[in-house]
């Protein structure tokens, strides 16, 4: 399947599908004329990196695990749930550091504007 195909099947654009290339996500093989070409198992695979960037996954950190999750072809869904319940606890603590500093924030208005601490009062 040439690299068209595949950005027209997954909705993602020829340049991304490059980059993912240039990242070692996908390998495509190189026909006689030096065209990309992608086994079908592509498609499913580009769909897990579109899906695992929605999730908060980098790049770097959808490369990594890449070797762990296709074999066969097949992800495991052992490894996925054991990667999704360690972003999970990564979002946790980022939401608890997140909403200390904004408490620490409304302290330090209400002490810069006393107009601040009155208006929270009511």
């Amino acid at each position: 399947m040439r690299i068209g195909q595949v950005a027209a099947r997954t909705g993602v654009s020829i340049d991304a599908l490059r980059f993912y290339e240039e990242k070692g996500l996908i390998k495509p093989r190189r026909t006689a004329n030096g065209y990309r070409s992608y086994p079908e198992q592509t498609l499913q695979l580009v769909g897990y990196i579109k899906l695992a960037q929605q999730l908060g996954f980098s790049l770097s950190e959808i490369g990594e695990n890449l070797p762990l999750l296709w074999n066969s072809g097949q992800a495991s869904a052992e490894v996925l749930a054991r990667l999704f319940t360690e972003k999970l606890a990564l979002l946790d603590d980022r939401i608890e550091q997140m909403q200390g500093l904004r408490a620490l924030l409304a302290e330090r208005a209400a002490q810069v504007c006393p107009l601040l601490a009155s208006n929270s009062s009511s």
